[in-house]
């Protein structure tokens, strides 16, 4: 007989955000989007040790309307080092910028969103976020805007697909944010709620 995995199997999606599993007396609730940023997360920092960035010109060049002067003069300083993570970022006059290139690792990307959460990181840590061995908290950014959303619908198969991943991924219980991305109830918690003994 097959020895079940940890995190089980599931059984339910409830509210479009969590995954309801069940491993032998334990129910597991997963929060999807938590747990899928962990797995990107970590997926992109062992690629990126690998074989370093490489960079994906984009077909059709985005243009960034920035929130202010100091933005436009913090992504102007900024430009190489961006540069040597991957991200190909131009001023364009006026408070506009063009994001021409990305990691190619991201695939997808909302570059405005990427932009603006690269910009609050910038504000926030300044040099130090481009220290070598800072790179996991652009990977970080980058994981939640390109992980699986609160409210997308998931196949049972796309929720198992998680669990076995999360099961062979480091540091999968936390999200990049630090929060449990599980917690497990044992069958005997859930009827101490219900004042079983």
């Amino acid at each position: 007989m097959l020895e079940e995995p940890p995190l089980g199997y599931a059984v339910c999606q409830l509210f479009e955000r969590y995954i309801i599993s069940r491993a032998g007396d334990y129910v597991i609730i997963v929060d999807q989007h938590a747990a899928h940023e962990r797995l990107v997360c970590e997926y992109i920092k062992k690629v990126t040790e690998q074989e370093g960035i490489k960079r994906q010109v984009l077909l059709m060049p985005e243009f960034i309307e920035l929130g202010n002067e100091y933005e436009l003069e913090l992504l102007t300083e900024y430009r190489e080092k961006l540069r040597d993570l991957g991200l190909i970022v131009e001023p364009m006059g006026d408070l506009t910028v063009v994001v021409r290139e990305v990691p190619a690792i991201f695939g997808v990307v909302d570059a405005k969103a990427l932009i603006s959460k690269i910009l609050e990181s910038i504000m926030a840590k300044g040099d130090e976020l481009f220290v070598k061995g800072k790179l996991s908290h652009i990977c970080g950014t980058v994981a939640c805007y390109s992980s699986i959303r609160s409210g997308r619908i998931m196949k049972l198969e796309e929720m198992n697909s998680l669990l076995r991943h999360m099961e062979s991924t480091p540091h999968s219980g936390q999200c990049n944010h630090g929060r449990p991305t599980y917690v497990k109830l044992k069958l005997s918690e859930i009827d101490k709620l219900f004042e079983r003994t």
